[in-house]
């Protein structure tokens, strides 16, 4: 068991002992403490002091006591500063913890594994993949690897949605303008395919100013020009089950999917599977009936289908149009119930903007009053849009980011700057290729995880990559700078050490954090946090390694203590930049 879910559960016991309360040891904070302060790790009391009716003087005094007595092998003393409680830890303990840490075995053994669908990408098969696919993509492959080293199973899937009206403005504009033009070699074909989604939006606003211009109104003008009729009337002729426009529609979505794997590649994403609207949409047109029959769904006059949800501090949804056909959110209970299904997951999570808030509160309620098995494990992993520097991007007109072409751009401005540090001279072609790759792409996840999910953000490319700064290259650099030492040094650890200077037991210390900071990366669904820990202890390592030297430590115990810091430190960040999918180069 790591220290801090000691701490947090010696907490607890000791509460419910002082003062017959229940405390869990989740509600428990407990953080580094401050440098300003006497201590290692502080307890926040005033979680609990409110509910306990006493002083947080008195808390931290019993509190204190009573933790000293449970854990006297590991808390010499204590202190409380107004509402926190600041223990110091014995420095036998973190020589034990030094000498004993595997790089091997930085996680303990996971316990109440579960298994997790975690959804993401959502790709649309009229368009290339863009930066907010970025963002997406990112945090689904990294909430996933975060999970596993929890030690959950989890299931990777992807939506995609190659179906509807925009996919028929796509394929409308290539039979108009393409003259039976297909995707080349220089071109993806998914590349190829938005061109052409761009192409109907110009045609679409040149003819409703054509319409205005002749008298009508800016809103008849829109809903009668000729080009969107024509997209009406091919979706129209697809849900027919038309020949030649189903051929035509495979077509295309065969040269998106082609596309789509290539950047998948690129950036690292992966799916166990991959569904598709067109093969889903028609799903939960029998949950209708059943809801019906259960009275969660109630019929109006005009034969639409609704669920009441205001008492749930909601409005009324619709889930059957008063034709018969289905709706988003049908789909969607329809598409859950499908997983179920097949992989009889604990929990499902869906990663989708924050657009999309309402629709999955809605989605979650509606499968809990329909009884669906692990309807309660659902949940919207939301997510803020990324801007430019220059704004919004809008892809019918074109003034996306593509993905492809950002982690081109990525590589190149990795390419740049490494060739300006001047000190991969002695790297072959191959690897410098390889090494531009790593640090171009760690840079572009990094920038992209660094934030808290739920907040908005701004993409800068030369900021991502800055060497110096709390960038994915600062923090690939200082694990090729550990490697570096210790093939000087060799890696062998024999004997035990006595004492720690306060730098070593820094570094101890944050280095048991790693796995409670997993924990609380994985129970947020926060990749963040684990990004933002990565970052600090590469700083704290270049701190220490500024002050005290390894390979010219003052004595052989203390080199061969320095020399198995820097292992656990690699051994680290590798773990924890590896579950936000970015690789750390021996050598830069």
């Amino acid at each position: 068991m790591n220290l801090i879910t000691l701490l947090k559960q010696t907490t607890s016991k000791s509460l419910d002992s002082l003062y017959q309360v229940k405390i869990q040891p989740d509600q428990v904070l407990v953080n580094a403490t401050k440098p300003e302060f006497e201590g290692d790790y502080t307890i926040v009391l005033f979680a609990f002091v409110k509910q306990l009716g006493k002083s947080p003087e008195q808390v931290g005094n019993d509190l204190g006591n009573a933790m000293q007595n449970a854990l006297p092998s590991i808390i010499t003393n204590f202190n409380i500063v107004k509402g926190f409680l600041n223990f110091t830890i014995r420095n036998d303990y973190w020589l034990e913890f030094i000498q004993h840490l595997s790089p091997n075995e930085l996680l303990p053994p996971a316990i109440n594994k579960k298994k997790i669908m975690v959804e993401y990408s959502s790709p649309n098969t009229n368009k290339p993949l863009h930066l907010g696919h970025l963002r997406n993509n990112f945090l689904g492959w990294s909430i996933a690897e975060i999970l596993k080293l929890q030690g959950h199973e989890v299931v990777k899937t992807c939506i995609v949605n190659d179906r509807g009206i925009h996919i028929c403005k796509s394929m409308i504009a290539w039979q108009l303008f393409a003259n039976g033009a297909t995707p080349n070699s220089t071109q993806k074909g998914d590349h190829f395919v938005g061109d052409y989604y761009v192409k109907y939006n110009d045609a679409f606003k040149a003819e409703v100013a054509e319409l205005v211009a002749g008298g009508m109104m800016q809103e008849t003008a829109e809903k009668e020009a000729p080009i969107l009729k024509a997209a009406h009337e091919m979706l129209l002729k697809w849900e027919q089950g038309d020949a030649a426009t189903l051929n035509l529609w495979k077509k295309m979505n065969n040269w998106v999917y082609e596309g789509f794997e290539v950047t998948y590649k690129k950036i690292g994403s992966d799916f166990f599977k991959t569904y598709y609207e067109s093969n889903t949409y028609l799903l939960g047109k029998e949950l209708v009936e059943e809801g019906l029959t259960k009275k969660v769904f109630y019929q109006k006059e005009d034969s639409s289908v609704w669920i009441d949800l205001t008492p749930d501090g909601l409005d009324e949804k619709i889930v059957r149009r008063k034709d018969g056909t289905s709706v988003y959110m049908t789909q969607d209970i329809g598409l859950a119930q499908l997983k179920q299904k097949e992989f009889n997951t604990d929990a499902s999570i869906y990663v989708v903007g924050d657009e999309q808030n309402y629709h999955f509160k809605v989605l979650k309620l509606i499968c809990q009053k329909l009884k669906q098995p692990a309807a309660d494990g659902i949940y919207h992993l939301s997510y803020g849009m990324v801007e430019l520097p220059t704004g919004k991007m809008k892809s019918r007109e074109g003034t996306v980011v593509d993905a492809d072409d950002l982690v081109d751009e990525m590589i190149n401005i990795s390419k740049e700057k490494t060739e300006a540090l001047g000190k991969v001279s002695d790297f072959t072609q191959a690897k410098l290729t390889e090494l531009y790759n790593t640090i171009g792409l760690g840079a572009l996840k990094f920038f992209l995880l660094r934030v808290d999910p739920k907040k908005k953000m701004i993409f800068n490319p030369e900021e991502s990559i800055d060497f110096h700064g709390f960038t994915g290259p600062f923090i690939q650099y200082t694990h090729a700078r550990i490697k570096s030492i210790l093939r000087k040094t060799g890696t062998a650890f024999t004997i035990t050490p006595n004492e720690l200077l306060p730098l070593e037991k820094q570094l101890a210390i944050e280095l048991s954090s790693f796995p409670a900071m997993v924990n609380e990366a994985a129970d947020n669904l926060d990749p963040s946090k684990l990004a933002i820990y990565a970052f600090n202890l590469a700083k704290l390592f270049n701190t220490f390694y500024a002050e005290h030297s390894i390979s010219n430590a003052e004595s052989e115990v203390k080199k061969q203590l320095r020399i198995q810091l820097g292992v656990l430190t690699a051994a680290t960040l590798q773990k924890a930049m590896s579950a936000l999918g970015i690789a750390v180069p021996e050598q830069m």
